[in-house]
């Protein structure tokens, strides 16, 4: 049985991002309410910095990406959208490229990622919630793609919400660029559970708790691996992969240790 750490640990060279690691558990908080979480340079490089912390800090085991304010996240900061949209072609690709590099860190990171959003999740904002590994919203939540009625493009989010919800689905959202609500977004898969206001912070955090109690971290890391991979190969290779997979599991301690608890009708304390 492993001993559950109590410590609690923040980051402190950070303007827009808040970092707090308890319990096993990391919360990530966007920081900006005054710019209803906009996404800039700065934020961007901000939040990766977060999670290369909690993918490194071994007191970590699952990551939770929140909001303060009434707003999860706008999407880009349009004033500086603006400005370097005046810059060269060279420059605006390794902004692009910036961005990218945050959506696909969160969705191949080793630890799983659960979104709370318990505001408006547009554009860039909701790709952090459509990248996470799972999403818990309020009612009064609303997510959307609104890029084309402003002349911009869903680029770089397409990629994973087509992988989430596939093409019909996402074809509404990105070309009407409508908002919805966290039912219909749950009813979409968008979304993984929607919960009253006043009960999502503990569902949030009692569910991440648990995951880090009762299961194997290595195990989790595995399987989100699969997921994303799987998906890339044919039928066949697919399966093939899954039972190499499958037989390197059964020699890991891990699997050792919970099939013995099992046995012994013991609980795993992982």
């Amino acid at each position: 049985m492993k001993h559950l750490p109590t410590t609690s640990t923040a980051v402190t060279a950070l303007h827009y991002i808040d970092y707090q690691c308890s319990n096993r558990v990391a919360t990530i908080t966007l920081n900006r309410p005054e710019k209803r979480n906009a996404l800039n340079y700065q934020m961007v490089s901000e939040l990766k910095q977060a999670f290369d912390t909690a993918e490194d800090d071994d007191e970590c085991k699952v990551i939770i990406l929140k909001a303060a304010g009434p707003v999860f996240c706008s999407g880009a900061d349009l004033e500086y959208l603006q400005t370097v949209g005046n810059s060269s072609y060279a420059d605006n690709l390794d902004d692009s490229k910036h961005l990218l590099q945050l959506f696909y860190q969160i969705y191949t990171l080793k630890k799983v990622v659960i979104a709370q959003v318990a505001g408006t999740a547009l554009a860039g904002g909701c790709g952090l919630a459509t990248v996470c590994d799972l999403t818990y919203a309020a009612p009064s939540a609303k997510f959307g793609y609104p890029e084309v009625k402003i002349g911009f493009l869903p680029a770089i989010v397409k990629v994973f919400l087509l992988r989430k919800i596939g093409e019909a689905r996402a074809k509404e959202l990105l070309l009407t660029g409508d908002l919805i609500s966290a039912e219909k977004a749950k009813a979409y898969g968008l979304v993984t559970e929607v919960m009253p206001e006043n009960q999502l912070d503990t569902f949030v955090r009692d569910l991440a708790e648990r995951m880090c109690l009762q299961n194997s971290g290595q195990s989790m890391e595995v399987t989100k691996e699969m997921i994303a991979h799987v998906q890339e190969l044919p039928l066949l290779d697919a399966l093939e992969y899954a039972a190499e997979r499958n037989a390197l599991a059964r020699a890991t301690d891990d699997c050792q240790l919970g099939i013995q608890a099992f046995l012994d009708k013991q609980s795993m304390i992982w």
